[in-house]
C-alpha cells in the first residue's frame, strides 16, 4: 500500500496543465465548457425527472435510461468542475489524494456506463426477438438486479484499479499534460516499478471493453436478423427506431474509446488526446440525453406538457 514515508505525501503534487499552452483560449474554453456542463446537468436531470413523472415511461427501457442519465450526470460533475477551475486560476495543482479520488469515482462511472449500455442492448434484444416473453424475462425484479450488478461491477473494477495505483510510489511535483486524473497520469508520474499496475489496468480495461462489446454486438446481430425477417414495413421501421438512439450512443461512446486507444504515444498527439478526453468526459454526457429525447416521441410529449404547464402557471 502507498505509505507516507515512501511517497512523502506532503511533498507529492500533481499539476494538471490542461490547456494552459493556449492562454488566448482560456476564456472562450471556460465559457464553452460551462455551457456544455449546464446543458449536461439540465439534460440528464431533466431526463430523470421526466421518466419519473410520466407513467408511460415506467418501462424497463426507460428504467435503464434513467440510470444511464444519472451516471452521465455524475461523471460530468466529477471531471468538468476541475477543468473549469484550471481555466481560470493560475494554481493548477491537485493533491495526490484528490487526484486518486477523482480517478476512482470517474472509473466507477465509466465502467458502469459501459455495462449499462450492454444491459440496454440486451433489453432491446429481448423486446424485439421475444416480445411475448418480454415481461417475463425483463421483470421489475430482474431490472433491479441488473442495475445493482452494473453499479457493483463498476465499483469493484474501480477498487481494483485504485488499489493498483495505491501500491505505486510518487515523488515530488509531477507535471501532467492533461486536465483530468486518468490511469496513464499515475503510471507516467510513478517513480517505482509499475509493471503490476500496468498489467492490472490492461486486464480490467480490455476485459470490460471486450465483454460489453460482445454482448452488444451479439444482441444487435440477432436484432437485425429478426428485423429482416419481418414482412411489415411499419414493423421494421418501428423496430429500427427503438434501437436507433441506443445505437447512436454506443457508436459515439465506443468510437471515442477506440479513437483514444489508437492514438500513438508521441509529442504531436498530446493535443489530440486532450481533445478526445474532453469529448469523452464532457461532451458524451451532454449528448446522451439529447440523443434519446430527440428521437423519442414520449419524452418529447412530456417536455411539451411541462412547457405548457409553465406557460399556464405564468
Amino acid at each position: 500500500m502507498m505509505s507516507p514515508d515512501r511517497n512523502q505525501s506532503g511533498a507529492v503534487m500533481f499539476i494538471l496543465i490542461g490547456f494552459s499552452d493556449y492562454p488566448e483560449l482560456q476564456v472562450p474554453l471556460f465559457l464553452l465548457f460551462l455551457i456544455i456542463y449546464s446543458v449536461t446537468v439540465m439534460g440528464n436531470v431533466g431526463m430523470i425527472v421526466i421518466i419519473k413523472i410520466n407513467p408511460k415511461l415506467h418501462t424497463p427501457m426507460y428504467f435503464f435510461l434513467k440510470h444511464l442519465s444519472f451516471v452521465d450526470f455524475c461523471y460530468s460533475t466529477i471531471a468538468t468542475p476541475k477543468l473549469l477551475e484550471n481555466l481560470v486560476v493560475e494554481d493548477r495543482s491537485i493533491s495526490i489524494k484528490a487526484c486518486i479520488t477523482q480517478f476512482a469515482f470517474g472509473v466507477t462511472c465509466v465502467i458502469t456506463e459501459m455495462v449499462m449500455l450492454a444491459v440496454m442492448a440486451n433489453d432491446r434484444f429481448v423486446a424485439i426477438c421475444y416480445p411475448l416473453l418480454y415481461t417475463v424475462y425483463i421483470s421489475p425484479k430482474r431490472c433491479a438486479l441488473l442495475v445493482t450488478v452494473t453499479y457493483s461491477w463498476g465499483i469493484i473494477s474501480s477498487i481494483v484499479l485504485t488499489y493498483s495505483i495505491l501500491i505505486l510510489s510518487f515523488c515530488g511535483i509531477n507535471i501532467i499534460d492533461n486536465f483530468v486524473c486518468e490511469y496513464s497520469v499515475f503510471l507516467s508520474a510513478s517513480c517505482s516499478d509499475k509493471h503490476f499496475s500496468e498489467t492490472i489496468g490492461s486486464i480490467i480495461a480490455n476485459f470490460n471493453v471486450l465483454c460489453t462489446l460482445i454482448i452488444i454486438l451479439t444482441s444487435y446481430l440477432f436484432i437485425f436478423a429478426t428485423i429482416l425477417k419481418m414482412h411489415s414495413t411499419s414493423g421494421r421501421y418501428k423496430a429500427f427506431s427503438t434501437c436507433a438512439s441506443h445505437l447512436t450512443a454506443i457508436a459515439i461512446f465506443y468510437g471515442t474509446i477506440f479513437f483514444l486507444y489508437c492514438i500513438p504515444n508521441s509529442q504531436n498527439s498530446r493535443l489530440v488526446v486532450k481533445v478526445g478526453s474532453v469529448f469523452y468526459t464532457t461532451v458524451i454526457p451532454m449528448l446522451n440525453p439529447l440523443i434519446y429525447s430527440l428521437r423519442n416521441n414520449d419524452v418529447k410529449e412530456t417536455f411539451r406538457r411541462i412547457k405548457d404547464l409553465k406557460i399556464i402557471s405564468q
